[in-house]
């Protein structure tokens, strides 16, 4: 009987290349230093409690896919009372994170320097108040649509993980993408769009943070802020 482990039975990857350049010694050093006291419990070891997490948090966030963490490291400047759980699988985007968590003395961050979707499994029913996708890797390909992180189970997962009253915030700049994550959350019980016009989803919502990925401007449109509370 095969294992759960084998490659036949783990889920495709959502994400490319989890390393480019070469990593800066000092931000190097921080994997040594930093990383163990803020990184999540293994999610494929049991459940994760939040609420141990950063006990009295008033709020838990999760951004799947945070980049370099400026977004992260902004968001978690602004909401100190808040734990903000990040997880990203390039290395790289690990380092820059740690580098702005440490130049900002951030205590209300933890990270998760793997898949993302393993620590979805392992959180509990209604434990996040907010889950965050920004400009997640649009695989433009049909054949590898397949690969791209938001499907049918995913948006099931988030609608399970999310508070009643919780928001999801989904940001693309691919209008295909837009699109294909539409219809898959506008089918998911429990995930209500919250657009009423157009401006809604063409308007950046007032506490969004751009970063320098946005700023290049990769897709083949404006940013699509795509927004959905749990019922």
């Amino acid at each position: 009987m095969s294992s759960p482990d084998d490659p036949a039975h783990r889920p495709l990857r959502s994400f490319g290349r989890i390393k480019s350049r070469a990593i800066k010694p000092r931000q190097a050093a921080l994997f040594d230093t930093l990383l163990p006291g803020i990184a999540l419990p293994d999610p494929k070891a049991g459940p994760i409690d939040p609420a141990a997490l950063m006990p009295g948090a008033a709020a838990v966030w999760l951004e799947i896919g945070f980049g370099g963490g400026e977004h992260l490291a902004e968001q978690a400047a602004r909401h100190p009372d808040t734990l903000m759980i990040g997880c990203e699988p390039f290395l790289n985007g690990v380092a820059s994170a740690l580098r702005h968590i440490d130049e900002r003395g951030l205590k209300n961050v933890r990270l998760h320097a793997d898949d993302a979707r393993d620590v979805m499994t392992a959180l509990p029913d209604a434990s996040l108040d907010r889950i965050m996708i920004l400009f997640p890797d649009p695989w433009h390909k049909a054949r590898h649509n397949k690969r791209r992180l938001v499907q049918d189970e995913t948006a099931a997962e988030i609608a399970r993980l999310l508070k009643p009253g919780g928001r999801l915030r989904f940001v693309t700049d691919w209008k295909d993408y837009a699109d294909w994550a539409l219809e898959k959350f506008e089918r998911t019980p429990g995930l209500v769009w919250q657009a009423e016009a157009a401006d809604d989803w063409r308007t950046a919502p007032a506490d969004h943070v751009v970063t320098r990925y946005e700023e290049k401007k990769l897709g083949d449109t404006a940013p699509i802020f795509l927004g959905f509370i749990r019922s």
